[in-house]
């Protein structure tokens, strides 16, 4: 139950920064995508189960209070979070690199699934200008705040397992 309430006030958290602190420090009107961070991060910390909880509770934030299509974010971000559970046996959490490279193509994806439905859809092709000017600066300044946020999930969910496995040889 721990864990639970604690990944629902990161995701909260990320949601708040997201959309207050980082959009007045937005380049461009580009600004980092902080729940991919925290979908991702716990997809391979946690495996592909959790990943698809966290992604979907994720989305539904996103969706409850980003208005649009009801369930189009929950379901990109649980298959986010699914897909990045894949990797779960490779994870070290002394190794940035694989985090690093997972956020990135989770953001790559996230910003591609959007612009084919969003854009592409309605008929908008201009694909290397949506490549140029939102894809690759969103996901440079996602990648720069990764190396703090990273960090900070990852210290919060190594917490979090010495405390379940303290409570679990309790009761053995």
């Amino acid at each position: 139950m721990r864990r639970k309430i604690t990944v629902f006030l990161i995701l909260i958290m990320c949601y708040l920064l997201q959309t207050t602190v980082f959009q007045s420090l937005a380049f461009a009107g580009i600004s980092p995508n902080l729940m991919i961070i925290a979908v991702s991060a716990f997809g391979f910390m946690r495996g592909k189960k959790e990943g698809i909880y966290i992604g979907f509770l994720a989305g539904v934030i996103l969706d409850i209070f980003g208005g649009g299509l009801f369930g189009g974010n929950a379901l990109l971000y649980m298959y986010i979070g699914y897909c990045n559970g894949y990797f779960r046996k490779m994870f070290y959490p002394e190794d940035i690199k694989l985090p690093m490279l997972l956020i990135a193509g989770s953001d790559i994806c996230c910003n591609l699934v959007i612009y084919f439905f969003m854009f592409l859809f309605r008929g908008r092709f201009e694909f290397l200008y949506y490549l140029g000017y939102v894809i690759l600066p969103e996901l440079v300044y996602t990648m720069l705040i990764t190396i703090f946020l990273y960090v900070i999930i990852l210290k919060i969910n190594q917490r979090l397992e010495m405390i379940e496995k303290r409570s679990a040889g309790r009761f053995v």
